[in-house]
């Protein structure tokens, strides 16, 4: 299954891009996507889903476009 994964803040800097293709297994969840592509697991993520936020224990569907949302920082 493919969906477009789209990087925001600190993970776009990691990742060095804002956006990627990534196949997954039929069945996974944005939280486990968020795993898979190996994210820091210390960062409490937010996710969106197909641009409404939804909780990690989502689906995911074929063609869906995945956001992880860091938290933003500022001062």
């Amino acid at each position: 299954m493919n969906v477009v994964v789209r990087y925001f803040a600190r993970l776009r800097e990691l990742k060095g891009r804002s956006e990627e293709s990534c196949s997954f297994p039929a069945g996974i969840t944005a939280a486990e996507a968020y795993v898979a592509l190996g994210l820091p697991p210390d960062l409490p993520i937010a996710f969106a889903v197909n641009q409404e936020r939804v909780r990690g224990d989502t689906r995911l569907a074929e063609g869906d476009e995945v956001v992880f949302l860091p938290p933003i920082g500022g001062g």
